[in-house]
């Protein structure tokens, strides 16, 4: 028996093209219409495995999230069934089934009584939910005190705690820090590993890629593509690149420049003469989306922006890369790739991308520190300025990292005597 079943499921929504015309047909108690129909869902049919990662992706106004709505009951189909046996924790909208004027404590009680638990049941994991969550002594305040991430570690704490048999995420994790991401993320994998059902919906095609073993595209209400990651995904991306593509017929503009990073995520110790400045360093993937777990045989782009206060005549860029225990495991520079930069002039910002490939490490946390030289001396350095997780895979790493090879078996030929 599968998780979920979508059969010849359809959905639609009244727009009103002023608060008048609702009225107008209240007033007439149904008998005239004053609206017009949008189609969120089109007679869709499909069915989620039970124990699989079921990903969906697709532009704003696709349906994904109305799917989604449909699967947790919050909403009902116009035509068609939808079938979800079993207990389902979703974390749609951030903050929906919360009330923001009880407090953290009282909405994780009254969020497990919603599901059928006992508040006997609950008193015995109310301590996990606070220590996942993180939130200290806001758990006794408002929730409307909240900020949106203090929310979500809440939400998806609670979501998690019920013992779910589906879990439905909807783009939740997307306002959490980089850590806590992280432990939701391998929250997710041990789910999965339980045979717990997670149906995720994301604009992120590199999350679709990484937890994924299924993804379905929607596109205008409709199933556009249904299947495996690697086959749906580059078709999605393909596509979303030709409707961004201007006409024939339309002059093309100047290439794109290198977007500007403006953050600094960490700094354990900043040393340098500051003529020039590190402004912001970041992590992407291949879809230039923020990175949020480094994984084997994938490219990666550091992307690090510098701002100059005085004219620097050689500049040189680069960064450090640190294992878990602060040793120095790899090192980049345009002087070692032999780019040289061209001279910078006062008040001058340039941003500078490192394509990386990435091998199979060990599972460990590595930091970037972000520097720019001039003529030998150092400018600015930033200890530790971002740090990214290695994913762990399916079979251990033995030392630093795992060396390409292959191995060959031939029968040796006899010894002459």
């Amino acid at each position: 028996m599968n998780a979920v079943e979508f059969d010849r499921v359809s959905k639609s929504y009244p727009v009103y093209d002023s608060a008048g015309n609702r009225l107008r047909e209240l007033a007439s108690f149904g008998l005239r219409s004053f609206h017009r129909e949008f189609q969120a869902l089109r007679d869709v049919s499909f069915s989620i495995r039970r124990g699989e990662v079921f990903c969906i992706i697709g532009a704003n106004g696709s349906g994904k999230s109305t799917a989604l709505q449909l699967m947790a009951g919050i909403l009902h189909p116009a035509s068609g069934e939808v079938r979800a046996p079993g207990r389902v924790a979703a974390l749609l909208e951030l903050g929906s089934g919360f009330n923001p004027e009880f407090s953290g404590r009282e909405n994780v009680y009254l969020n497990g009584a919603i599901l059928g638990i006992t508040q006997r049941e609950m008193d015995a994991r109310f301590a996990d939910i606070e220590a996942f969550a993180e939130i200290g002594e806001f758990i006794n305040r408002p929730v409307k005190t909240y900020s949106s991430g203090m929310v979500m570690r809440l939400a998806f704490a609670v979501a998690i705690s019920v013992e779910p048999d589906i879990l439905l995420v909807d783009e939740a994790l997307a306002v959490g820090d980089t850590g806590f991401r992280r432990r939701c993320m391998r929250r997710i994998h041990q789910l999965r590993a339980g045979g717990v059902t997670i149906v995720f919906v994301t604009h992120s095609v590199s999350e679709a890629m990484a937890i994924g073993d299924r993804v379905l595209w929607m596109r205008h209400g409709e199933i556009a593509a249904i299947g495996d990651p690697a086959d749906v995904v580059p078709r999605y991306v393909e596509a979303m690149r030709g409707e961004d593509t201007l006409p024939a017929d339309t002059a093309a503009p100047e290439p794109a420049a290198i977007s500007a990073i403006t953050s600094i995520p960490n700094v354990d110790l900043r040393r340098g003469d500051q003529r020039s400045e590190v402004r912001g360093i970041a992590l992407l993937n291949e879809f230039g989306e923020p990175l949020h777990l480094l994984e084997p045989e994938r490219q990666i782009t550091v992307r690090i922006t510098v701002e100059s206060r005085v004219d620097l005549p050689s500049p040189q860029l680069g960064f450090l890369v640190r294992n878990h225990l602060g040793f120095d495991f790899a090192s980049v520079s345009t002087a070692t790739e032999d780019y040289p930069l061209e001279p910078f002039s006062a008040g001058e910002s340039r941003s500078v991308d490192f394509r990386i490939d990435i091998p199979e490490l060990y599972p460990g946390a590595f930091s970037f520190s972000p520097w720019i030289r001039d003529s030998g001396d150092v400018c600015d350095w930033i200890d530790n300025a971002i740090t990214i997780q290695m994913s762990r895979g399916e079979a251990p790493v033995y030392g630093y990292f795992q060396w390409p090879h292959r191995v060959e078996m031939a029968t040796a030929e006899a010894a002459i005597g």
